[in-house]
């Protein structure tokens, strides 16, 4: 058995109105841009186009005028726009207190730059090789393996070497009494 494919709307290239159809291939550009306006992203707008076309085609033999297609095309996709945003999950809830998070007081800028220069300082006391890769770890932000390509050594010499230079600057005198 030899499976085929199909294209998804089997019936588009064979509408039942060809009018319809030269009507979409000739509005179609202007109708998705009036779609985009109305929603948040093209993905949204091509469902919304394609929701809003349906409609049209199925409500095709009722429309008197066809000159004034692009306007029903529209309104259609404006109560369907609508219909989907009333539709939409609110996650708010209405209640008595705002639930606003407790703000902690801002440091002292002063304090900040004390625990920057202890910090720095105590960078610096650091063997040449482990400073040069506590330093392109976090203040450069590069991965291990970047850092690793860099200096020319490997990902595991990368990894111990950090982790023991984290824990020079955890027993740092200096950083305990800064912070």
């Amino acid at each position: 058995m030899t499976a085929t494919t199909t294209p998804v709307c089997t019936s588009a290239s064979t509408a039942v109105y060809p009018s319809f159809s030269s009507y979409v291939r000739a509005r179609g550009p202007v109708l998705q841009r009036t779609a985009r306006s109305l929603t948040s992203n093209p993905c949204d707008a091509e469902d919304l186009l394609q929701t809003a076309l349906t409609k049209t085609y199925l409500a095709w033999e009722r429309i008197e005028d066809h000159r004034a297609l692009d306007g029903y095309v529209r309104r259609a996709l404006v109560n369907t726009r609508t219909s989907q945003w009333r539709k939409r999950k609110v996650e708010e809830f209405p209640c008595d207190e705002l639930p606003e998070p407790y703000a902690a007081p801002s440091a002292d800028p002063a304090e900040q730059q004390v625990l920057r220069d202890a910090m720095w300082r105590a960078v610096l006391r650091l063997p040449v090789r482990q400073r040069a890769m506590v330093v392109l770890r976090y203040y450069e932000d590069l991965t291990e393996v970047q850092t690793a390509e860099l200096l020319g050594v490997s990902v595991g010499t990368v990894k111990s070497a950090v982790s023991r230079a984290l824990g020079k600057l955890r027993e740092d005198p200096e950083l305990a009494c800064a912070a």
